[in-house]
């Protein structure tokens, strides 16, 4: 019988993380009696192109091995098939596999995969002015953090964990200004000076930063985060919350929940979702609610 089930290995994920795994998950499936086939991918382009390949060859599950932005690939990749998504977290980060409530250890992740049931999640639509569209599935937004995303990928690559977003976050605060802001949230209209926009599908980024700690994956709702014009002193002040319970009660930050934003600012500003770079502004961010299914525990 061919096997249903295709798992994309990111040889690079989390500093050889999911290579390592690829042998023992494989190694449990074969003892649960499970057929499935593993393949490496190339790039990140690569992992969608073979998940789109796999759904159009009638594979009915189509895994990630490797960190959340190989997810986020394989999720572009099956999106409007009707495959359902698996992810088995090997990366730096995982934050969206710890929203899922899948194991971080990927072998406890393979268990858990053949132990749940598809699991329907909402989706961020990203649409840029020149018509582009992106999609992410955890969190995302404009300013800092997504240069702080870009620079923990590049510069601070080799920084462990949450420290590589630490650090982007602090490089770009002193080398970048804060912009002119205008949202447009739902029928709620904004503007003011700030530091970035977070658009949250998920309560973290950044290998744990709780920026929207009251976000839910399955509830139609995108939950909204302007951080305003503030010190260096008062962002130090703010680690240590969003790194624990993220209930940050600085009245510089805005939180909102709506369907919808569009974000414009006085200056090109970088925008990104689930860490990867997926353009620069004026920005619209729509939900999807129960855009995609994944093999997950039920919450």
């Amino acid at each position: 019988m061919s096997p249903d089930t295709l798992i994309i290995v990111n040889p690079v994920s989390g500093g050889g993380r999911a290579l390592h795994a690829e042998p023992l998950v494989a190694s449990y499936f074969a003892s649960q009696e499970r057929a499935v086939e593993l393949v490496h991918s190339r790039s990140s382009g690569d992992i969608c192109d073979q998940a789109a390949k796999a759904a159009a060859s009638g594979f009915k599950y189509v895994v990630a091995l490797g960190g959340d932005g190989a997810f986020h690939h394989v999720v572009d990749g099956i999106l409007g098939t009707d495959v359902i998504a698996g992810f088995l977290p090997a990366g730096n980060g995982n934050d969206i596999a710890r929203d899922l409530g899948i194991p971080l250890d990927a072998v406890s992740a393979a268990a858990a995969f053949l132990n749940s049931s598809p699991r329907a999640i909402d989706l961020v639509r990203v649409k840029f002015s020149g018509g582009h569209i992106a999609h992410f599935i955890g969190a995302g937004g404009m300013g800092l953090d997504a240069d702080a995303a870009h620079l923990a990928n590049t510069r601070f690559k080799r920084w462990p964990g949450v420290t590589r977003y630490l650090a982007g976050a602090l490089w770009t605060f002193f080398h970048e200004p804060a912009f002119q802001l205008t949202a447009e949230i739902d029928e709620i209209h904004w503007a003011g000076r700030a530091l970035f926009a977070a658009i949250a599908n998920a309560t973290s980024y950044g290998s744990g930063v709780r920026i929207a700690p009251d976000a839910k994956m399955d509830d139609g709702w995108l939950d909204v985060v302007l951080v305003g014009d503030v010190s260096w002193t008062r962002l130090i002040d703010a680690i240590p919350v969003v790194l624990t319970t993220g209930d940050l009660r600085f009245d510089e930050v805005k939180r909102f929940r709506c369907r919808r934003v569009l974000l414009q600012a006085d200056r090109p500003a970088k925008v990104h979702g689930d860490g990867e770079l997926l353009g620069e502004s004026p920005v619209e961010f729509e939900i999807l609610p129960g855009a995609i299914r994944v093999m997950a525990p039920n919450a």
